[in-house]
C-alpha cells in the first residue's frame, strides 16, 4: 500500500503554530512546492525530510503518516502479571521505529543467515531441545551458568542491533524495547541499564526468543513462548533437575527455599526464575511439587535484590558520553552509535534526533551529540 502524509493533521499543526508551508519548507530545506504536493498525496517524503517534517511540526509518525500495515514497525512488549500494554505505549514505540527507518542505511552490514526457532512451542520437551540447541550455539553445558555476555554475540549474528539505554528506574513494560522493521529486516532492541541484573539477564533472553522467532513478534502467543524460553535457557532442565532433588531432601519449607535461594545467586537470576522452573520439571516428569507458596518466594525475591547492570559497568554514575558510548561499541557489540556518528556527520542530523530515539533529556542528547559528531 503507498504511503501518503496525514494532511489534516499537518494543516492543523500548521494554523497551531502559525506557521505557513513556505516556512515549512524552509525548515525541512526543500520547496514549497515539494510540500504542496506531500500534501496531495503526489508525493512522500524522504526518510531524511520525513524526519525533519516530524521533528518540525513536533508530530510522532503515527501521526504524521496515513496508517498502513506495509512496512509498519512490529512492537513486542514483554507482558508482566496482568498489566497491559496500552496504546500510548505501541504509538510512542512505533514512532521511534520510524524514526529508526533512515539510520538502517548507516548500519554496518548485517549478517543475512540467521538461526530461526521454526516450530516454537511451550511443551516442557520441546522447550527444552531448543534452549539445549541454543545453549550448543553459545558453547555452554547444560548446567552451566549464562551470563548476558554470553548472549550478545546470538543477537548480532540474528540481525539484531542492540541499544543500550539508561533509563532509570522503570517498570512493567519499559526495561526493554523490541522494534522489527519488517521492510528494512533489521530488529532493534533497547535494553535499559538501569535495571538489576538478574532482570536484566531474564529480559535479554526475552528478547532473544523474539529475535528467533520473528513471526511470532508482537503477539500474546510470542509473548508467552518468550517468556517460557526464558526461564528455561537461564536454568535449564538439568539444573532443576538437581535442585529439586536437593529441595526434596528437607522436610521443612524454609530448607526447600534455602536451597533455592542458593541457586538463584550462584545464577544470578530471580528466585522465582529458578522456582518456576523447578516446579515445571516436577509437572512435566510427573513428580510431587515443591510444598512452596508463591508468596514466600517473591517475598524473599524482593528482599535479595542484586546490584544494577549499570552501576557494574559505570564507575562513577552517570557515565560519560564517551564511556556509556565505548560500552555500546565494546560490552555490547552494537553498530548503533556507529550509525549515529555517520547519519550525523553525513545527514546533518541533530540532537533533537538523539532525544526522540534514545528517549533520553535533551541535556544529555547534546552531549551525545557532541561527542558523535567529532
Amino acid at each position: 500500500m503507498e504511503r501518503i502524509l496525514n494532511s489534516a493533521a499537518i494543516q492543523r499543526t500548521l494554523t497551531e503554530r502559525g506557521i505557513t508551508q513556505k516556512q515549512l519548507a524552509e525548515a525541512v530545506e526543500i520547496s514549497p512546492q515539494a510540500v504542496t504536493n506531500w500534501l496531495k498525496g503526489k508525493d512522500f517524503p524522504r526518510p531524511a525530510s520525513l524526519l525533519k517534517l516530524a521533528i518540525t511540526l513536533g508530530l510522532t509518525f503515527d501521526q504524521l503518516v496515513q496508517k498502513s500495515e506495509s512496512g509498519r514497525p512490529v512492537i513486542a512488549y514483554r507482558k508482566k502479571a496482568n498489566v497491559k500494554t496500552t496504546a500510548a505505549h505501541l504509538a510512542k514505540a512505533e514512532s521511534v521505529g520510524m524514526l529508526l527507518k533512515p539510520l538502517v542505511a548507516h548500519l554496518p552490514e548485517l549478517q543475512a543467515l540467521r538461526t530461526l526457532i521454526t516450530s516454537p512451542s511451550t511443551d516442557y520437551d520441546k522447550l527444552q531441545t531448543a534452549v539445549s540447541q541454543t545453549r550448543n550455539r553459545l558453547g555452554i553445558g547444560e548446567a552451566a551458568i549464562l551470563g548476558y555476555e554470553h548472549l550478545i554475540g546470538e543477537f548480532k549474528d540474528c540481525g539484531a542491533v542492540l541499544v543500550p539505554v539508561l533509563w532509570g528506574a522503570k517498570g512493567n513494560h519499559e526495561n526493554a524495547l523490541h522494534i522489527r522493521l519488517p521492510q528494512e529486516d533489521v530488529t532493534f532492541i533497547f535494553l535499559n541499564l538501569d535495571t538489576r541484573l538478574e532482570d536484566f539477564k531474564f529480559w535479554m533472553a526475552h528478547e532473544l526468543a523474539h529475535v528467533l522467532t520473528p513471526n511470532l513478534s508482537g503477539t500474546d502467543e510470542g509473548e508467552d513462548f518468550a517468556d517460557a524460553f526464558a526461564g528455561a535457557l537461564l536454568y535449564p532442565k538439568a539444573c532443576a533437575e538437581a535442585a529439586y532433588h536437593a529441595a526434596t531432601r528437607h522436610a521443612k519449607a524454609d530448607g526447600m527455599i534455602g536451597v533455592l535461594a542458593g541457586q538463584a545467586g550462584a545464577h544470578t537470576i530471580s528466585l522465582n526464575t529458578v522456582y518456576l522452573q523447578v516446579q515445571q520439571y516436577a509437572k512435566a516428569t510427573g513428580r510431587l511439587p515443591l510444598s512452596l507458596g508463591e508468596t514466600a518466594i517473591h517475598a524473599l525475591r524482593n528482599s535479595r535484590r542484586g546490584p544494577l547492570v549499570s552501576e557494574a559497568l559505570f564507575d562513577p554514575m552517570p557515565p560519560s558520553p564517551q564511556c556509556y558510548i565505548a560500552a555500546g561499541e565494546n560490552t555490547f557489540q552494537t553498530g548503533f552509535f556507529l550509525a549515529l556518528k555517520r547519519m550525523i556527520v553525513e545527514g546533518g542530523t541533530g540532537a533533537a534526533y538523539i532525544q526522540q530515539v534514545l528517549d533520553t533529556p535533551l541535556q544529555d542528547a547534546m552531549a551525545l551529540y557532541e561527542e558523535l559528531r567529532r
